[in-house]
């Protein structure tokens, strides 16, 4: 008896939960701002894709069209709307641009991550994050004031590359006038090299600092464990780095417009002018009326940009299950 009332004594002492405990109002907000922000992404996803389809449905064009390589959407004998030189040249502007950034990002990460002491660290940790802050405007002007007449006073002649025993292997004309497919992935390099360094560096201090102690402790030198456990261990994580530094680069549109040349031929020659789907949006958007097929075409083309960045996560994550399944 005394036990129960004693119990009943605690239960009366116990303080009743207010109103905003019952309703839980922290929990509530996470919630909302959580449905909230996929709401957002699948109207804005419906949205583009509606509007990237009315070339097909409204405006009658097939979807082999697309991929010719004429562009003329004022042509009098009928309007061509082939986006194919377009998604050639952000294909190819986007990888060589990954080519040139890829390495000396990781090779950044791992220096900081692994080899910087600390001074160094506490330099170039925060210039990534000035350079994350310039604007694409910024390296945009510093491509057509440095980078352009650089290329075009220095490469201005055929680029022959020779071999001591077997002669001249390839060729190519030089820079006409600096703006060119090099141009663009020169300046889009550096603008993804601050996204891909970042997310490599979290990867590697993401490993266990005791498989690393573990490693060094069997024998291994530093760059044996470096290779053989770090980048393996985080790779998934540089995968999704250089991802994100694809999309950023394929979707930057005003850096690439000012030196890219914005000539809407396909890819044959790195020095050679191009136009990508960010460029020519950039430039036809203010000539176009609402509900014609021109601007239905430039709708398109955001679409494909769409497609392309949706494409480029579902392969990583689909790799990134078949190492952990293996």
């Amino acid at each position: 008896m005394a036990q129960m009332t004693t119990a009943n004594r605690l239960t009366g002492l116990r303080a009743r939960p207010g109103l905003l405990e019952r309703i839980d109002v922290p929990r509530r907000v996470v919630f909302l701002a959580a449905v909230s922000m996929i709401a957002i992404v699948a109207l804005l996803m419906a949205f583009i894709a509606w509007q990237g389809i009315q070339l097909f449905v409204k405006d009658g064009v097939s979807v082999g069209e697309i991929f010719s390589p004429t562009w003329n959407p004022l042509a009098n004998a009928g309007p061509e709307f082939g986006l194919l030189p377009f998604i050639a040249a952000t294909v190819c502007v986007t990888a060589v641009a990954l080519l040139i950034s890829t390495p000396l990002s990781v090779g950044l990460a791992l220096f900081l991550s692994e080899v910087a002491p600390n001074w160094a660290k506490a330099v170039v940790q925060p210039s990534l994050e000035i350079f994350v802050g310039i604007p694409s405007v910024v390296w945009g002007w510093l491509g057509i004031t440095v980078l352009v007449p650089f290329l075009a006073d220095t490469f201005s002649g055929p680029i022959v590359i020779s071999l001591p025993i077997a002669g001249p292997v390839f060729s190519m004309p030089g820079f006409l006038t600096g703006f060119s497919w090099m141009a663009g992935s020169l300046v889009l390099s550096i603008m993804v090299l601050p996204t891909i360094t970042s997310v490599s560096y979290d990867a590697f201090r993401a490993v266990p600092q005791e498989l690393r102690t573990g490693s060094l402790a069997l024998g291994t030198t530093r760059w044996q464990m470096i290779r053989h456990l770090l980048l393996p261990s985080a790779l998934s994580g540089v995968l999704t780095a250089v991802v994100l530094g694809m999309t950023r680069a394929a979707g930057e549109a005003l850096a690439v417009q000012m030196v890219i040349g914005n000539s809407p031929t396909m890819p044959a020659a790195i020095t050679q002018p191009l136009t990508t789907l960010t460029s020519q949006i950039t430039l036809d958007m203010g000539n176009t009326v609402f509900g014609e097929p021109w601007q239905d075409a430039l709708w398109t083309m955001s679409l494909v940009l769409l497609i392309i960045s949706i494409t480029s996560v579902v392969l990583v994550r689909l790799i990134n299950k078949r190492r952990l399944a293996s």
